[in-house]
């Protein structure tokens, strides 16, 4: 239980919590939606079990791809996807939720949550396996932990959390450059970058331990994180900028 008093777990699951509160907000409108015909008596009902489902199956995928990321390369297209999400998140696309059908049926509405949770869930998957990889054995506990305090949040707090992000729209910012700032960690931390056997034709950001983790020196590890943040945050301005002009425009 040494790794409760270690900072970096508690800066971890921070992470975590922050990422799936700023991408989570559409599933709690999916969540709505869906549940939306359920009669009063089983709308709690459905939204209980479909959260729960959404929550296990979220589970196994982030498992799957913390697994994934030992491949070499996969780090680094992750490390690309987090950065084009952040700048997204920077740059809000209007998004409909018109094809998400209501049911009147619980397991049927259930089955719509989970369902369109995994469908939704492919940016949530990657950041939060990107902020849990350092945590060695304990990663998959720090994901639990997370979604088990996050997705309450998301579900029955939803409203409030769109309101502070309206009124304080700082929170946004900061949310994507935390994503640049693990997209900055998981690219120097591919293993094709730090297997010192392999790959001779690329630089070398640092070696592989003997469990098989990433070991880059203190400079690089925050140079890294700092010069992802500061790249999302500078095309988020970049093509915020662009758009208001075709937005007055249109």
């Amino acid at each position: 239980m040494d790794f409760l008093t270690s900072p970096a777990f508690w800066v971890a699951l921070g992470q975590i919590i922050i990422i799936d509160i700023l991408l989570g907000g559409d599933n709690a409108v999916v969540i709505a939606l869906a549940c939306r015909k359920l009669p009063p008596e089983q709308r709690k009902k459905g939204i209980i079990f479909g959260t729960a489902g959404a929550i296990v199956l979220r589970v196994i995928l982030i498992a799957f791809a913390m697994t994934l990321l030992m491949v070499p390369f996969l780090k680094f297209v992750g490390a690309i996807l987090l950065i084009w999400i952040g700048v997204k998140l920077l740059v809000p696309e209007e998004e409909g939720h018109g094809d998400i059908q209501g049911s009147d049926k619980l397991f049927a509405a259930i089955k719509t949550i989970i369902v369109a949770d995994l469908v939704m869930s492919v940016d949530n998957v990657i950041a939060i396996a990107g902020a849990a990889q350092n945590a060695g054995e304990h990663s998959l506990l720090l994901v639990i932990l997370g979604l088990l305090i996050s997705i309450p949040i998301i579900v029955w707090g939803s409203q409030l959390v769109i309101k502070l992000m309206e009124r304080f729209p700082l929170i946004i910012t900061l949310g994507g450059m935390l994503l640049g700032w693990i997209a900055g960690g998981m690219l120097v931390t591919d293993p094709a970058f730090v297997n010192p056997d392999k790959w001779t034709f690329l630089p070398k950001f640092g070696t592989m331990d003997e469990k098989g983790m990433a070991v880059i020196s203190t400079t690089t590890y925050w140079v890294s994180h700092i010069l992802g943040a500061l790249l999302v945050l500078a095309l988020g301005k970049f093509f915020a900028s662009r758009k208001k002009p075709a937005a007055a425009h249109g």
